[in-house]
């Protein structure tokens, strides 16, 4: 299910830059992005610590830990939702998309902790449906409808769709609850237990802030060199290349990384450098044919689509795919440091990650303006490639350190 979301997402963007006009695509590259930076604001990162702390307790008090996060998230809306009118105000995004903007972030962020407490309950198909509903399922009704009714292709219709799958998606979990036998929510608020989860978050959430920043900056940078049809064509082009780390996530680093902390855990030297190698050759036969086929097709996909800002500007593309193969060989060196947890490590090269992306982007702009973002990205991305790889190199025991027997 997870693959079929996936799918339905990268058939979405072609879709709507196929009968949306470039500056339309890129105003949805824009929300969709600054939509999934302030959840980090509403969310706080709080589920690092829900999550353990669910998979540590009886389900008896589960109820009582989930009102907890509830009361938290509540507050943060009453002082984050008020901060982002910014947005609109600064003229970053126009007036007429601030109630969807405000609607989604919501809802998206209620189905998001949705999907991560099925996944903590070991509710995996739970999760899925939800995660299919919210991403999969509303993207294929909107392709239907923009290639039957021309009146159906503006924004207002894509945005409508999303929410309500998001909220088919909360009628279904809230059914899904009461199969589970959630108890304990009629006990008192624990504040103490809050301000505990929000001192682990933190840290986490700065360096994923910093880290998460870099890829939400970058459109409003391109907005400012191009205006908007240019982030359409952006959006467009990080669409296709995303879709790489997109599969790597679900078919490779989410099934090989468990067995690398089980390995680390039970000091299983062959078994964790077995896993090592497994995903770095996973890794790269799926980025290499990921870049042919993606090659091969693309030109021929840009001139079905027939807009001229996509074929002119399809060098964008070249960069943004070595960004991702970047990105993903940044993985295996993140799994490896995270099975150790060695977390010091990721977040330092997270938090390095967006001042080297700005100075990047900035000295490159002096001589290729357009291509000065993408090329700023994969400089970044090796950065943390560079970082974690010397930190997994240093701070890994011997029997453990797999890389030179790749």
């Amino acid at each position: 299910m997870r693959a079929t979301t996936l799918v339905c997402r990268f058939l979405l963007i072609f879709f709507i830059a196929k009968f949306m006009s470039p500056a339309e695509v890129g105003l949805y590259g824009l929300m969709t992005a600054t939509i999934t930076y302030s959840l980090y604001f509403v969310g706080l990162d709080f589920y690092t610590f829900t999550t353990r702390e669910l998979t540590n307790h009886d389900r008896c008090i589960w109820g009582s830990l989930l009102k907890n996060q509830m009361v938290l998230s509540l507050g943060l809306y009453c002082v984050v939702l008020p901060l982002l009118v910014i947005l609109f105000t600064s003229d970053l995004l126009p007036w007429y998309v601030a109630k969807w903007f405000f609607l989604l972030l919501v809802l998206e962020h209620i189905c998001q902790e949705l999907t991560r407490f099925f996944v903590a309950a070991s509710e995996q198909l739970a999760s899925s449906i939800v995660l299919f509903l919210r991403h999969g399922a509303w993207a294929i009704v909107v392709v239907a409808l923009m290639m039957f009714d021309e009146g159906s292709r503006n924004l207002d219709t894509v945005f409508g769709a999303w929410i309500l799958s998001c909220l088919f998606a909360i009628a279904f979990s809230l059914i899904k609850f009461k199969t589970i036998g959630i108890t304990g929510w009629m006990s008192k608020i624990d504040r103490a237990w809050i301000w505990r989860g929000v001192k682990v978050a933190v840290p986490f959430l700065i360096a994923t802030l910093a880290l998460r920043g870099v890829f939400t900056i970058d459109r409003y940078w391109v907005q400012v060199i191009g205006g908007l049809e240019l982030v359409g064509a952006y959006v467009l082009f990080v669409g296709v290349a995303n879709t790489l780390m997109a599969f790597l996530d679900a078919g490779v680093f989410s099934f090989a990384y468990p067995g690398m902390i089980a390995a680390y855990k039970n000091k299983n030297p062959r078994e964790y450098r077995r896993k090592m190698r497994e995903m770095l050759i996973l890794t790269l036969l799926f980025s290499t044919l990921f870049s042919v086929i993606s090659l091969v097709l693309l030109p021929y996909l840009l001139m079905w689509l027939g807009k001229g800002v996509y074929l002119e500007n399809d060098v964008i593309f070249y960069w943004l795919l070595l960004a991702s193969i970047l990105n993903a060989l940044g993985m295996i060196m993140h799994y490896a440091l995270y099975s150790q947890k060695r977390d010091r490590y990721i977040i330092q090269s997270h938090l390095f990650a967006l001042p080297v992306f700005v100075v990047a982007v900035s000295l490159l702009s002096i001589w290729m303006p357009l291509l000065a973002i993408p090329m700023g990205l994969c400089v970044s991305q090796l950065v943390i490639l560079i970082w974690k790889f010397c930190a997994y190199y240093y701070c890994t025991p011997k029997p453990f350190l797999g890389i030179a027997k790749l």
